[in-house]
């Protein structure tokens, strides 16, 4: 390593990454094919990291070796996590987010912040008519996967596989303590992107278009389910069974951008949504704490309907379930 600085804040990142239930000096040992013992040097500073161990480490744990050799003021390195028509697949996207859940869910100390612009991805897949939807739409319009091309859509051309994986994502995400933040116009895009492909051309029956409709309004009436009961839970289990994990913001002041931030034991992790289906993660610090402020400064100037505010929670769901209403009766 070019400095010891640079080595302690290595470790401290790493420390800051691993599961309450792993020694850090075992992942350490493992990674790098020593003994407990030098494994205990490298982490104390007593013996320098090569760079061989270092790029070890940092490919292991996703961090950027730059980030670790001091940048510019203001220079931020970003993870990308992009879909790309081959070589990277829809069921491979499934997976990293379930997998990135998951390693958030290991820590004791977890809660993520969800500001959104649209229906957060996670809460698009209680119900298969929506998850073939998403599945449809997202294949033929963000990936423009050849095969999609010329299909319209159908129920059938989801496939098992995927359907599981979505309700296992939804689940995993039910188990982590979170904030969401929404706007009346966090339902639009999902209600825009039917209209689109209603106009196109693309579905074959009416009766389907009907029946995502339908299942677009039970997903808002579970969701208010959850809001009122403070928790998440998948569709047919009891509520008083969980644990009370979900606070839910009506927002006002700022139209939301699908920013989210997964806190942990030590550390933070905004994931920015863009074009789609990408987005982009870092865990840099300042960024993260400056994230973390802003967040908890709009929180006090927007209203929870969760668990209470009764009025303000109809009122909220009132117009969601409206402008769905509004489309069916134009059909």
């Amino acid at each position: 390593m070019a400095t010891d600085k640079a080595q302690e804040i290595l470790f401290k990142r790493i420390k800051s990454l691993l599961p309450h239930h792993i020694s850090m000096v075992d992942a350490v040992s493992e990674i790098l094919h020593v003994s407990t013992d030098s494994a205990y040097r490298r982490i104390r500073g007593e013996t320098p990291l090569v760079l061989d161990e270092a790029v070890l480490l940092c490919s292991h744990f996703k961090l950027s070796l730059d980030q670790l050799m001091s940048l510019k003021k203001g220079g931020l390195i970003f993870r990308d996590i992009r879909i790309k028509g081959t070589g990277y697949s829809y069921q491979q996207y499934l997976k990293d987010l379930s997998d990135q859940i998951e390693a958030v869910n290991d820590f004791l100390h977890k809660e993520i912040i969800y500001m959104s612009k649209d229906l957060p991805l996670f809460h698009n897949f209680y119900f298969r008519p929506l998850i073939a939807f998403r599945y449809y739409f997202w294949m033929k319009n963000h990936l423009m996967h050849p095969e999609f091309e010329k299909k319209k859509f159908s129920f059938d051309l989801l496939s098992d596989e995927i359907e599981h994986s979505s309700y296992g994502l939804a689940k995993a995400y039910g188990n982590i303590p979170s904030t969401e933040m929404w706007n009346i116009e966090s339902l639009n895009s999902t209600l825009s992107q039917i209209e689109f492909l209603k106009d196109s051309g693309h579905f074959e029956s009416i009766n389907d278009l009907k029946k995502i409709y339908e299942t677009v309004e039970e997903t808002i009436r579970h969701m208010m389910d959850q809001v009122e009961y403070g928790c998440k839970f998948m569709p047919g289990e009891d509520p008083a069974t969980k644990k009370s994990n979900f606070r839910f913001l009506y927002n006002r002041i700022v139209l939301g951008d699908n920013t989210v931030l997964a806190i942990t034991d030590f550390t933070k992790t905004a994931f920015i949504n863009y074009g789609g289906l990408n987005y982009l993660s870092t865990n840099d610090e300042s960024f993260c704490n400056d994230l973390y402020n802003d967040f908890e400064n709009l929180i006090p100037k927007s209203t929870q309907i969760s668990k209470t505010g009764e009025k303000q929670r109809n009122m909220f769901f009132g117009i969601l379930l409206s402008k769905i209403q509004d489309r069916k009766r134009n059909l």
